[in-house]
């Protein structure tokens, strides 16, 4: 179906939807007015103007996205500068390095996380959250097997901190967060990513999308 001319300003998201609460992020993301993409393969990451990374077992999400080949074209994408919000295992994905040992990453983030840091699924829980960043209203955060930063470098803006461990953190247009705003109902992590998608499309790094649109009506 061809977009019309409305649609050209709408900011297409994709939303990986190897596992995790994609269905979530999708609607938080069409709710903060972008038009949401599942992406399962490498083609799928074509005319994206930012990129979600959901939860789920960080370990699996990375060994199908680089035995697909999506691991290795993502990773392109990101530098050639594609907001990306990554949410849990999102946020491991989304570093250079982990604690707990070698496993496929996509990077982009010059964060170390620790896997499982506050214990596994019993040790779940969800708290209230200071984030400046957001504004003065607080964050309801669901914390689900969740990671923690366990070292960031200099370029790295920490967010929000739980028992003195980074728990989000914004790196340029890269956004991390260890926690699943998608299921607290908390829109502003994806507002922020539309907003930079927005931006980007704004700029003129959408404009060749924009021009395909047209020729497809």
């Amino acid at each position: 179906m061809s977009a019309s001319s409305g649609d050209l300003g709408r900011p297409r998201v994709g939303v990986l939807a190897v596992q995790g609460a994609f269905a979530e992020h999708e609607r938080a993301l069409a709710a903060a007015g972008s038009e949401p993409v599942q992406v399962r393969d490498a083609t799928q990451l074509e005319g994206l103007d930012a990129i979600v990374l959901p939860g789920g077992e960080s370990t699996t999400l990375g060994l199908v996205a680089e035995g697909s080949g999506l691991l290795a074209a993502l990773r392109e994408r990101l530098d050639d500068g594609l907001p990306a919000l990554g949410t849990c295992a999102g946020m491991i994905v989304l570093a250079r390095a982990t604690t707990g040992g070698a496993q496929p990453l996509v990077g982009g983030m010059d964060i170390v996380v620790r896997r499982n840091a506050f214990g596994r699924q019993r040790a779940s829980f969800e708290t209230s959250l200071d984030v400046p960043a957001l504004g003065p209203e607080p964050v309801d955060a669901v914390f689900i097997r969740a990671p923690w930063i366990e070292e960031a470098g200099p370029g790295v803006e920490v967010l929000a901190k739980v028992a003195g461990h980074g728990v989000a953190a914004r790196q340029g247009d890269l956004m991390v967060t260890a926690f699943h705003p998608e299921l607290a109902g908390e829109p502003r992590f994806h507002e922020w990513l539309v907003d930079r998608a927005r931006s980007r499309l704004e700029a003129g790094d959408g404009r060749e999308r924009r021009r395909d649109r047209v020729r497809a009506q």
